[in-house]
């Protein structure tokens, strides 16, 4: 079952974080992910190990530029979103899901760019009680999908 759920993946370096990102869109249904900037694209072994297959079926695009694919998915009705801690990100648990998201994850240690958060009608952050305040973004992304679909 697919849900009103898409992706941008935007300046990855990690060929497996991208493989990761294609198996776990499969399991929460991820309608399409956008593959931005310099993020690889299939085929790639290093991305096919990971997703196990699943970046064959889990319809996918690339662009060098985020900003159209964020236009576009603004006109059709999406709200965006970013995955990041902001001074005024809210709490994944807090986040009421109540249209379609555009779900912007970033950069493995620079995370979603000042540019694009300018342009997100809110930021998601993961909250948490270790000394470190951040997770591996393929990590971040499983556990945001899970808090939008199944426990929301």
């Amino acid at each position: 079952m697919k849900t009103n759920i898409v992706l941008i993946a935007h300046n990855i370096r990690s060929l497996w974080n991208i493989g990761s990102f294609f198996r776990t869109a499969d399991a929460f249904g991820v309608s399409h992910i956008h593959l931005t900037g310099y993020t690889a694209i299939p085929p790639r072994t290093e991305i096919s190990k990971t997703a196990l297959g699943a970046e064959e079926w889990i319809p996918w695009s690339h662009t060098n530029d985020p900003m159209t694919v964020i236009e576009k998915r603004r006109e059709e009705g999406y709200e965006i979103v970013a995955l990041e801690i902001t001074g005024k990100s809210t709490a994944l648990s807090d986040f009421n899901l109540q249209k379609p998201i555009c779900l912007i994850v970033g950069h493995e240690v620079l995370g979603v760019s000042d540019e694009l958060l300018k342009v997100c009608d809110t930021a998601l952050h993961i909250p948490m009680v270790g000394k470190k305040e951040s997770l591996n973004v393929s990590v971040a992304l499983g556990i945001a999908l899970y808090g939008l679909t199944v426990s929301n």
